[in-house]
């Protein structure tokens, strides 16, 4: 007569893969671990944070060797920091696009981390301004 095997490893292999995939669940989903803040709110931040907002000009430099300078601007309101990226730029980059980048301030001034740049894409179905 072949040996059963007992109900109860079987039990316990399923509850330790159930919480497995419960803590892996939780992890990918609440992990994000960097904030995410507006030019307003980064006063007095000193680790790494999200930024985001609307890009104002004037744009200069080079990504690749001294940065991309500019400004970027809160999106209902007037505050602006000065942004200092190197890495790649995404296509759709330019003024008065909005954009999020990863970083740090250093002297008054968001050092992007490379590699960092997201572009927010408009939406296709916003109403139009009245006018237009």
């Amino acid at each position: 007569m072949p040996r059963r095997r007992s109900p109860a490893r079987l039990v316990i292999a399923l509850s330790i893969a159930a919480v497995l995939a419960i803590f892996l669940l939780y992890t990918s989903i609440a992990g994000g671990g960097t904030p995410a803040i507006s030019p307003s709110q980064l006063a007095g931040h000193t680790g790494t944070v999200q930024l985001g907002g609307v890009v104002v000009g004037p744009v200069t430099g080079n990504a690749r060797a001294g940065g991309k300078r500019f400004r970027l601007r809160d999106q209902k309101g007037p505050t602006t920091v000065r942004v200092v990226y190197r890495g790649t730029v995404p296509d759709p980059f330019r003024i008065g696009r909005e954009i999020v980048v990863d970083g740090r301030v250093r002297d008054g001034t968001f050092v992007a981390r490379p590699g960092s740049m997201v572009t927010k894409c408009p939406s296709k179905y916003t109403a139009k301004p009245k006018g237009q």
